[in-house]
C-alpha cells in the first residue's frame, strides 16, 4: 500500500533536522523572550521540539546505517582510486601498439574512465570499466604483445564487479530509507510545523527589534548556512531556495 502523504516543507528530508537544531539553539538562548511572548513557550516546548529532532534524525539517518554508508563509500572510492595506475599502464599498450590497434585510448574508454575517477562517478566508472573490459577482450593479443598481463586483464575485471557491487547495496540502503521515510512523513511534517511556529514568533520579536537574530528566524537564511556547512565547495544555490519565498511568506 503506497503512501501518498506529501511533504510540508520544501527542504531536503536531511536537511530538515540540520535546520531545527539550529532553530532549537537559538531557542534555548532566547527562551525567557518567547516566555514572556506567550506561556506556551516552555521548557517543556523546547524539551518536546529537541525530541522530535532526534527521532527524525535517527528515522532519515540511523546510526548504523550511516556507518555502513560510509565503509560502503570509502571502499568504492578506494577501488576506483587503484584503478589510476592500471589506467595509464593500459594507455601504453595501446599507445603502442597504435600501428595495428588503430584506436585511441579515449575510444577504448580511459578518458572516460579518468574522468569518473576524479568526480567520483561511480555509475560513469562502472560504465567504462566495461567498455574497457570489452575492448580488451577484444584486442587482447595486440595488446598481449604490448606487454598486458592477464594480471592487468584481471584488475580491471575486479574492480568493475567490485564498483558495480558496491554501487548496487549503496542504492539499495538508500532506496529503502527513502521508502521509510516516505512511510513516517507525519513525523517529519509535525516537527516541521513546530520549526515553522518558532520561526513566526522569532520574526514578531525580532523584526523591528534585532536584525542578527531575525536572520536566526528566517528560513532563507538558515538555509544558507545549512549548504555553507555541508556544501561548502558548491556555489550553486539555486535549488535549495527554491520554494523560500513561499516558505518565509507563511512564517512571517
Amino acid at each position: 500500500m503506497t503512501n501518498n502523504q506529501s511533504r510540508d516543507y520544501s527542504c531536503k528530508d536531511e536537511e530538515l533536522p540540520i535546520l531545527c537544531n539550529y532553530t532549537a539553539f537559538s531557542l534555548k538562548r532566547d527562551l525567557s523572550e518567547f516566555t514572556a511572548y506567550s506561556p506556551r513557550f516552555k521548557q517543556e516546548y523546547v524539551d518536546g521540539f529537541v525530541t522530535k529532532i532526534t527521532a527524525v534524525t535517527e528515522l532519515i539517518e540511523p546510526k548504523s546505517e550511516t556507518v555502513e554508508l560510509k565503509i560502503i563509500t570509502d571502499r568504492l572510492y578506494s577501488t576506483m582510486d587503484s584503478m589510476i595506475s592500471p589506467a595509464n599502464y593500459l594507455t601504453g599498450y595501446i599507445e603502442m601498439a597504435q600501428e595495428s590497434l588503430k584506436i585511441s585510448p579515449a575510444d577504448f574508454g580511459i578518458k572516460a574512465l579518468r574522468k569518473g575517477i576524479n568526480t567520483r562517478d561511480a555509475e560513469s566508472v562502472i560504465k567504462n570499466l566495461h567498455t574497457i573490459n570489452t575492448n580488451i577482450k577484444k584486442y587482447k593479443t595486440i595488446l598481449t604483445e604490448q606487454g598486458l598481463s592477464e594480471e592487468l586483464t584481471v584488475k580491471f575485471l575486479t574492480a568493475y564487479a567490485s564498483v558495480a557491487t558496491d554501487k548496487q547495496i549503496q542504492y539499495k540502503i538508500i532506496s529503502n530509507r527513502k521508502n521509510i521515510v516516505q512511510k513516517n512523513l507525519g513525523m517529519l511534517n509535525e516537527l516541521y510545523a513546530q520549526f515553522a511556529e518558532i520561526l513566526r514568533v522569532g520574526k514578531i520579536l525580532y523584526k523591528a527589534t534585532d536584525a542578527a537574530k531575525l536572520k536566526e528566524y528566517t528560513l532563507n537564511e538558515l538555509k544558507k548556512r545549512v549548504r555553507r556547512t555541508s556544501n561548502p565547495e558548491n556555489g550553486n544555490t539555486a535549488e535549495l531556495n527554491k520554494g523560500d519565498k513561499a516558505e518565509d511568506s507563511d512564517t512571517k
